[in-house]
């Protein structure tokens, strides 16, 4: 069945089921970036340019082999320019700017920046896929928000003053955002796996190279518990992650599937806690319920009167 252009309707079907467990099995996968990537760059025996480009790598082959192994259709004229957003937000952009980002910031930290993905990602999927949301969805997306970044705060020792790693981070969560979005959209015509796949091969060139230029600035020196970490990025969190993630959006309304993310950073602090031995405490918890709540709100949302779709030209 042929799927209509994403760009000429505006909400492809109502909420699903499926699109949100898709959409948090994904969440889940990502959750472990943050804490994993702490792990790979902090010791110093890893490099965050080689953290953040040769997952990359790893993932590539994967999905070169994935494409390769199941006679894939190749994008077509302009997707192949979609798929280059999406490969400059994801492959590249996120990973690279939260590796640096994190070899001075701890991970809870980290969290309370991303915690406004979720939002960040609702915005770009309305200004890109023209989804109409009632106001009542902004309300609780925005809440959803400020929640999680007060219990993220929270649990980091509250927000402080700037950080010279916040504005790395907040590149990322705009980055991540374009490219969650443009790829949801494509993933409807190409397939979830296929968009992210197509994406990794088309940034496996300048990832390689940088990759090369790690290796050639700095030897390393990383330990088993680091490389565990580098291969739960390159396996997981850059490939098998964005199948579930990209299947979610797909399905859609990505607006509203995309809340499911404000209950990551619970998820991320909590492994921050038991991988990183990061203080958690009761109020936190209570915290982390109040998120998953208001993500809970979020994707219930009615829809609101929908308008007449854009038509194509």
């Amino acid at each position: 069945m042929k799927l209509d252009s994403s760009a000429t309707r505006s909400e492809p079907t109502p909420l699903s089921r499926a699109g949100l467990w898709w959409g948090l099995l994904g969440v889940a996968a990502f959750s472990f970036t943050v804490p994993f990537t702490r792990i790979a760059v902090q010791g110093g025996g890893m490099s965050p340019l080689f953290a953040g480009s040769g997952r990359a790598v790893v993932a590539a082959a994967l999905a070169a082999t994935a494409l390769a192994v199941t006679g894939q259709r190749p994008p077509r004229g302009v997707q192949w320019a979609r798929v280059a957003v999406v490969a400059g937000g994801v492959v590249a952009g996120f990973p690279l700017l939260t590796s640096f980002a994190l070899t001075t910031a701890p991970a809870s930290h980290g969290a309370v920046v991303i915690a406004l993905l979720p939002a960040a990602t609702a915005v770009t999927a309305v200004l890109r896929a023209h989804e109409r949301r009632p106001a009542s969805f902004w309300l609780t997306a925005a809440v959803g928000a400020v929640a999680a970044v007060a219990f993220a705060s929270l649990q980091g020792g509250g927000l402080g003053g700037p950080h010279g790693s916040d504005l790395l981070l907040f590149g990322a969560v705009l980055a991540a955002a374009i490219g969650y979005a443009e790829g949801g959209l494509l993933a409807r015509e190409l397939g979830a796996w296929q968009t992210v796949s197509w994406a990794l091969v088309v940034a496996a060139p300048p990832m390689l190279l940088a990759t090369a230029a790690s290796l050639d600035r700095r030897p390393l020196t990383a330990g088993p518990v680091e490389w565990a970490a580098f291969a739960y990025l390159g396996v997981v969190s850059m490939f098998l992650g964005f199948f579930a993630w990209y299947r979610g959006l797909a399905i859609g309304p990505m607006a509203r599937v995309g809340q499911v993310q404000l209950v990551q950073p619970v998820m991320t602090i909590s492994w921050a806690a038991l991988f990183l031995h990061e203080p958690l405490s009761w109020p936190t918890v209570l915290g982390g319920v109040a998120v998953i709540a208001c993500a809970a709100a979020a994707v219930r949302t009615r829809r609101g009167r929908r308008g007449n779709p854009a038509k194509s030209t």
